[in-house]
Formats: structure tokens, sequence, C-alpha cells
């Protein structure tokens, strides 16, 4: 796990998500033809670059080379869910030799789509109760990957936001409703925040357009903001963090890249590396 800071000082290094392994080579070829991945990335291009680096850097220590040895087909959800069934239909019909899905509902929607093609997640909040895999240690079917699953980490988050904020009582917390892992997140934020005696303020979102009138309801009413992570609020994170530094609130993120952005804190699992030990599971 990772604690970030404006700082820029880690507070836990890397844990790792528990892999639920069983590497498998790519599929025979016909002569001439490349291998393919099928990349589905939950946000854009340009936030989630640096995961895509990781991947492909260690494809290439591993002696996949892109556009030398390998091709690598990349699509992107715009943190907009309902784009993955038409990705994952159209990499069925290119017949890529493995998907690699960068989001939970990604992976999710693409086991929908074949039962064939085989299937890699770099993360996953929850692969046996998304119904990913049967268990971690025996995933099954065509679907492996990494589990960034950890049912203490809201009640850490908060126990930083409060020794950064002693006097905090009401927090506002930031989730995609639509979103299947938010939802689980939401249940442990709220446990963990009736044991520290906060008053919790949802924020539900589902669109880009719900963030600046979910910050306009806010006006004041929260004095600290905690967003979960999915790839909605990943693509927007430094409109999010744009609007909690003008309301003048203290932030709290899954991940450092939202630190990276503008953002005070973030504690979690490090997604450079669960991206980089994805390629293992693609070569």
């Amino acid at each position: 796990m990772q604690f970030d800071s404006l700082r820029r000082r880690e507070f836990i290094t890397l844990l790792g998500g528990a892999a639920v392994a069983w590497p498998f080579a790519v599929s025979a070829q016909t002569a001439g033809k490349q291998p393919t991945i099928g990349y589905i990335g939950g946000g854009g291009p340009i936030t989630q670059r640096a995961w895509v680096e990781a991947f492909v850097q260690r494809l290439r220590e591993l002696g996949w080379i892109e556009g030398r040895t390998i091709a690598i087909e990349y699509r992107w959800g715009e943190g907009r869910a309902e784009r993955y069934a038409e990705i994952a239909a159209e990499f069925v019909r290119l017949k890529v030799d493995v998907i690699l899905a960068g989001a939970t509902e990604a992976a999710v929607v693409a086991k929908k789509a074949t039962s064939l093609i085989p299937i890699v997640f770099p993360t996953a909040g929850d692969p046996v109760g998304s119904g990913l895999v049967a268990s971690l240690a025996r995933p099954g079917g065509n679907v492996t990957g990494l589990s960034n699953q950890g049912s203490d980490l809201p009640a850490k988050r908060l126990g930083l936001l409060r020794e950064v904020i002693p006097a905090l009582r009401r927090l506002a917390v930031m989730a995609n409703a639509d979103y299947s892992g938010g939802v689980t997140e939401r249940e442990e934020i709220d446990a963990a925040a009736r044991a520290l005696g906060l008053e919790v303020i949802p924020l539900p979102i589902r669109r880009v357009e719900d963030i600046a009138s979910a910050f306009h309801e806010l006006q004041g009413r929260a004095e600290a903001l905690y967003t979960t992570g999915d790839p909605l609020v990943n693509a927007q994170r430094l409109r999010i963090n744009t609007f909690a530094l003008v309301a003048r609130l203290p932030t709290m993120f899954s991940q450092r890249e939202y630190v990276a952005g503008g953002g005070l804190m973030s504690y979690g699992s490090n997604f450079l590396d669960l991206n980089r030990r994805a390629a293992d599971y693609d070569r």
C-alpha cells in the first residue's frame, strides 16, 4: 500500500494485490501475424498513460516489444462504463489473443463477451464478489489477474484524515453510484465513519456533469472530501481537485495519481506496479 501527501512521503511501501494467478502463453499464431493484446482502459490515454507505460515496459523486459513482436490495440472507456460492451465485442471480432481489462467492470463485461479469449485484469476491488473468478487461489475459466481488495483501507484513510484534521466532524464522500466497487466501499466508509464519530455527506455522481452540481450542493457542509476510486473519478481527477481547492476542502484518494493531480493525500495500492505485474500474465 502507499500513502502519498503533498510532501510526496511514502507511508507504507507496496504491499501489492493478492495474485489470482495462472500465467498463460499467447496462443499459437498464423504465420506472419503478431500476437495481439486488446487493451481496455477504463479512463483515457492521457490519464492512464503512466499505467500503459508500466505495462508496456514490463512486456519489453519479457521480450515482447510493441510493434515488433507483439501488437496492442488500445480502446478507452473514458469513465463511461457503457463503452465496455462495445469494446469487448470489437475485440472478439478482431480475435485478439489476450484482453487486458483495466477496470473491474471492463473485465466483467469482457468475460460475458467471450469464454475463449484469456482476460487479465491488473486491478479489481472484489474479483470473487464481482463474479470474475471462482476464488483467489483457483480463478478457473478464462479470467485471471490481480486484486487491490482491502476492507480495512477506508478505515485507514479516515484515520489519516483525522490525524491531519483533528477537528474533522463532517466528511463528504464522492462516489460513482453506478460503480459496483463503490457501493462496497461506501459501506466500509460508513462503518469507519461511525467508529470515528463522523457524519458522512454523500455526493453521488454518475457522469462528468454531476461533479460541478455535487460541489455546488455541498457548499460548506463538510470539512474534508473522500472520493472512492473508479474510472470516472480517475478520469476527472483534475476537475475534482480544482473544485476541492476552490472549496478549500482537504482531500483523500485511493491512488497517488490523484495527489500528483493536486490532491492532498492518498493511501492504497501502487497501481503502476499492478499494471506492470499484469504483463507477466499476458506473456
